[in-house]
């Protein structure tokens, strides 16, 4: 199993910071961003690759 090391990251207009999903590439990750970004809705879509040491 591959490890889920990229993160589509929704910024609402205050500035909240909320995880839609993560995902193995950061291709699939960007087609997921550039979808909901299409829908028109006036939040912004990031991407983000997590520390896998983290804790």
């Amino acid at each position: 199993m591959s490890e889920l090391l990229w993160v589509v990251i929704r910024q609402d207009d205050n500035g909240n910071r909320y995880r839609v999903g993560r995902y193995a590439t950061r291709e699939e990750a960007e087609r997921i961003a550039d979808a909901l970004d299409a829908r028109g809705h006036k939040q912004l879509y990031m991407i983000e690759r997590i520390d896998q040491h983290a804790s």
